[in-house]
């Protein structure tokens, strides 16, 4: 090469200019990083410690795969907007090709012409503000059932037979929470998706309980580092047995929807439904892609692995997110009754909270945004590949590599939140009063930021701020024995609560309230 183009390559800014990202000492051959990763500490814990010592991005190899860990705001704004297009992608795993329909399942599939397509038809069909005000009256009427759940479960607190309740405490009874959340959202999400209900008992309730069960292994699954991933020439031995439960499940999932679909097909035999507009996502997913073929996936495909991901992200995400919120509260008294006094000042004891009084309260709305920043559903995001070199804060990126944000590290920075493990709902009421969660503020991206934020947001925090205002407005909570809640946590894709949330509840409210 003459000394000319050797000068215009540095002018242009060649990856000869830029030095790799720092990488701990440590590696193994082939495992690479692998074993310094495993540990008692959850791994987003690890990866903030080596952060620490490295630097906000760093370089690690996991197995045969290089990745880069990127752990403040600044550079998370850089990949979500200089880089946003050649971070886009997903890498193809396992659990793409097993559990997501072979990576049709779009919070899955890498960037491409199907993504852009699927992705669209969700956000224009299916998740926009149109189609959820449509549908508000379902959120409305699934939270009034579960707070008369409750309810009953009070008024009948001798019954062995209650699911929800493991004992009594005179003027109060004990509840699963996170059960009972489970419960509210899959009825919302389910209705919304598939037009189904369960009424708590009965063989219904047992078709929710198998979904549940299968929609908590597929999240675990789909969080597991599994080594055919990382290692590909030992995906053929199957090593943990990993790839097998991973098509059991999905066997178990897609018996599942064949048997909805049907249903929904048999219904719609001989109707024209097409003007009614709170149909179910199926239905509108019928008439909308009847006799498609995108990139070689067909109708029932792209319907079944689309429910699934609005499923995934609809009813473990936000009774997980709730939880956790409700689970600070029980041990921060002082922010229970801030949000209680609140209640009582904008919406008083005299009629249920309805939706159109959430924007009047403020405190209940920073609760919710100091739990996300703590405890974030997703705390390393979903896997992203960058499919490009790039430079990324002065380093230089080679495409193929793997791109994790370390968003739990994002939102415990001390240096953009004062005392960042405490639980402080007034820091968005004064220092941080105009910082929002839907990606824009990347100083706070529990949701993700760039082309790959959730898409579905706005339902799940007006599930989430309707239901806990009902909850709080409706019932005293007490912890059982005034001990404080167990925040032990259990690492998946996401970020759950190892152990039931038992909380004590006691009517607040008149009777005739609660019919």
């Amino acid at each position: 090469m003459s000394l000319y183009y050797f000068k215009v390559i540095l002018f242009l800014g060649g990856a000869g200019d830029h030095p790799k990202p720092p990488e701990p000492s440590g590696t193994w051959p082939v495992l690479g990083h692998l074993l310094l990763l495993r540990g008692p500490k959850h791994l987003h814990v690890a990866l903030s410690e080596m952060a620490d010592k490295y630097g906000p991005i760093f370089s690690i190899r996991l197995g045969l795969r290089r990745a880069i860990v990127v752990s403040n705001w600044e550079l998370a704004k850089e990949l979500s907007t200089t880089h946003d297009l050649t971070v886009a992608s997903r890498p193809q795993m396992l659990a793409g090709k097993h559990l997501g329909y072979n990576n049709a399942m779009f919070g899955l599939s890498p960037y491409g012409s199907y993504w852009r397509q699927i992705r669209k038809f969700v956000s224009l069909e299916l998740l926009s503000m149109r189609r959820l005000n449509l549908l508000g009256h379902i959120r409305v009427s699934e939270t009034n059932a579960s707070i008369q759940q409750l309810y009953k479960l009070w008024a009948d607190k001798g019954d062995d037979n209650l699911t929800l309740t493991t004992g009594s405490y005179s003027d109060g009874v004990l509840v699963d929470m996170r059960q009972w959340l489970l419960d509210f959202t899959t009825n919302v999400i389910h209705r919304i998706i598939y037009g189904k209900r369960y009424d708590g008992s009965g063989v219904d309730m047992e078709e929710a309980r198998k979904c549940q069960r299968i929609l908590k292994k597929i999240t675990r699954l789909i969080g597991l580092n599994v080594v055919g991933d990382m290692i590909p020439w030992l995906r053929w031995l199957d090593i943990g047995g990993h790839q097998k439960v991973m098509k059991e499940t999905s066997k178990e999932y897609d018996n599942l929807m064949e048997e909805w679909l049907e249903e929904h097909h048999d219904r719609r035999k001989g109707h024209n439904d097409s003007g009614s507009a709170d149909r179910d996502f199926i239905d509108v997913m019928i008439s909308k892609l009847k006799d498609v073929n995108i990139d070689n996936y067909d109708a029932d495909t792209i319907n079944k692995s689309t429910c699934l991901n609005l499923n995934l992200g609809g009813v473990d995400s936000t009774a997980t997110m709730l939880t956790w919120t409700i689970s600070l509260l029980m041990n921060h008294r002082e922010v229970l009754m801030k949000v209680e006094e609140e209640l009582d000042i904008h919406v008083g004891k005299g009629r249920n909270v309805e939706e159109s009084d959430i924007p009047k309260l403020v405190y209940l709305q920073a609760v919710m945004k100091e739990s996300l920043r703590l405890y974030p559903p997703v705390p390393l995001g979903g896997p992203r590949e960058v499919t490009k070199d790039c430079v990324v804060g002065g380093y230089h990126v080679a495409a193929g590599t793997r791109l994790f944000f370390n968003i739990w590290k994002v939102q415990h920075d001390p240096k953009i939140w004062s005392e960042p493990l405490e639980f402080r709902p007034e820091r968005f009421m004064t220092t941080h009063r105009n910082t929002d969660f839907r990606g824009q503020n990347f100083e706070l991206i529990p949701f993700g930021t760039g082309r790959r934020v959730c898409p579905g947001i706005n339902l799940s925090m007006q599930m989430g701020h309707l239901v806990l205002a009902s909850l709080l407005q409706s019932f005293k909570l007490l912890n059982p024995n005034n001990e404080l809640v167990d925040m032990t946590a259990v690492e998946g894709v996401s970020l759950s609560k190892a152990t039931p949330l038992e909380v004590i509840i006691t009517p607040k409210l008149s009777s005739n309230l609660y019919e």
